[in-house]
């Protein structure tokens, strides 16, 4: 029996994925080995199919994309507005 990785970061488990798919394992196979490693929890079935399919499909980065920010500096302006410290622990809300 193999020692389980607790809290493994998910890029790692992606590594293993492109490692595994550069050398023609089916996506069943990386599941199994993946479940036994680093536990069941660690990723989907489904999840794996989907990061095999992205390196099929040219992928080569592991980690996430960077999404936009959705705060925007008039998001930002309006709530400096709307809070105004009482002290250094406490806020008061404006009307």
């Amino acid at each position: 029996m193999f020692k389980t990785i607790n809290r493994p970061a998910i890029c790692e488990i992606r590594d293993v994925i492109k490692f595994l798919n550069a050398r023609n394992v089916r996506h069943c196979e990386m599941y199994r080995q993946i479940s036994e490693t680093y536990g069941e929890n660690a990723m989907s079935e489904g999840m794996v199919r989907k990061w095999v399919r992205m390196f099929i499909g040219e992928r080569e980065n592991v980690h996430d994309e960077e999404r936009p920010s959705l705060i925007t500096e008039e998001l930002a302006r309006c709530i400096d507005e709307k809070f105004v410290p009482i002290c250094k622990s406490r806020f008061q809300i404006c009307q």
